[in-house]
């Protein structure tokens, strides 16, 4: 399995990263290679991605379920590939250093099945620790922006 774990510090209260991730609609669309999604209920939603994996681009179509969701610290998801070909787990994980500080942890596990997998593992064994880092830090400066823009509006 290819692993990716990365972990910010924001400047925020830890109800503010709860906020933001405990709706998968905000963070949907911070995915390297998002192209749609749809949600299916509070726990399910289906996620078209479009990638670049050495020579091959491929758009691919995952199911996330949400296992646990743990107020205000952790969300944790299961994805699959819808025709079955890969799958994986992952996690946003926040643990408060202080009453105006957090530390933000997003953490993404996920192999191929397969014939196509032999291949293509052992390059998203390089690929996944960088869309893991770009990813966490994408939703920690989306929140970033919307605290401050939610501080603005009541100016």
């Amino acid at each position: 399995m290819a692993k990716g774990t990365h972990q910010v510090e924001i400047n925020l209260p830890i109800w503010s990263i709860w906020d933001f991730v405990s709706d998968m609609n905000n963070w949907a669309p911070l995915v390297p290679g998002y192209v749609e999604h749809k949600i299916i209920d509070d726990r399910h939603s289906i996620w078209k991605i479009h990638g670049d994996i050495g020579v091959m681009q491929r758009t691919v179509s995952l199911n996330i379920h949400i296992i646990e969701w743990i107020e205000p610290e952790t969300v944790i998801f299961h994805v699959t590939g819808l025709n079955g070909s890969c799958k994986g787990d992952g996690y946003f994980e926040a643990k408060a250093i202080s009453a105006t500080k957090t530390k933000m942890t997003g953490c993404l596990d996920i192999s191929v099945k397969g014939m196509v997998g032999t291949m293509i593992n052992p390059v998203l064994k390089t690929i996944v620790p960088k869309v893991g880092k770009d990813f966490t830090e994408k939703v920690a400066n989306k929140i970033v922006e919307r605290e401050a823009l939610r501080e603005r509006a009541t100016m």
